[in-house]
């Protein structure tokens, strides 16, 4: 079901985010962020001139190579577009992400390292969904194994991670009661 009517209003601004995933042949996963802000009107910019509609203020990339535990092994960002010269400059500062694991605690020293300036503000918002991608990218294959190696019954299962992530996921909802009856909360 889609939002409701709007007021009246006029366009100004576009924000499109994409991320997607990929397996690679050697075995890592690339998932790619890619961010592009327009305008819908003409504006002067100092270091670029007249930006024209349509035409990217922000447009930038990101490629985290990260292996099967979610540990990155590479990086690379760029910035295509910027509102100034210097602003694809501290692209090679992303490369600091290379050894942590996505996962908790993630956000937190994203921010440590690359908060402020000492990265892109634009590069690092993308970083939040580039991992909601990586997740997304792997969780069919790491489901997969998980199943597998739960057969061996004499084992106890291991709490989903996803349980209590959100809403339709909760410990107490139809939905655990029926994927995962043993972690039911619910009456």
């Amino acid at each position: 079901m889609p939002l409701s009517a709007p007021a009246p209003r006029e366009p100004l601004h576009v924000r499109r985010v994409e991320c997607r995933g990929f397996r690679r042949e050697d075995g890592l996963w690339d998932i790619e962020g890619h961010l592009v802000d327009t305008k819908t009107y003409a504006f002067s910019n100092r270091d670029r001139g007249e930006i024209k509609p349509g035409v990217p203020l922000h447009e930038m990339w990101i490629r985290l190579t990260i292996d099967d535990h979610l540990t990155v092994r590479a990086v690379e960002a760029v910035t295509e577009y910027g509102p100034f010269k210097i602003c694809g400059d501290i692209a090679p500062a992303f490369k600091k992400l290379e050894g942590l694991s996505i996962g908790p605690g993630w956000k937190k020293k994203v921010k440590e390292l690359l908060g402020g300036t000492q990265g892109c503000t634009h590069i690092v918002e993308l970083l939040g969904p580039v991992a909601t991608t990586a997740f997304q990218t792997m969780y069919s294959r790491r489901e997969r194994e998980r199943r597998a190696a739960e057969e061996d019954e004499s084992k106890p299962r291991k709490k989903p991670r996803l349980l209590d992530s959100c809403h339709a996921l909760a410990s107490d909802s139809p939905v655990t009661k029926v994927e995962w009856p043993e972690f039911y909360t619910g009456r």
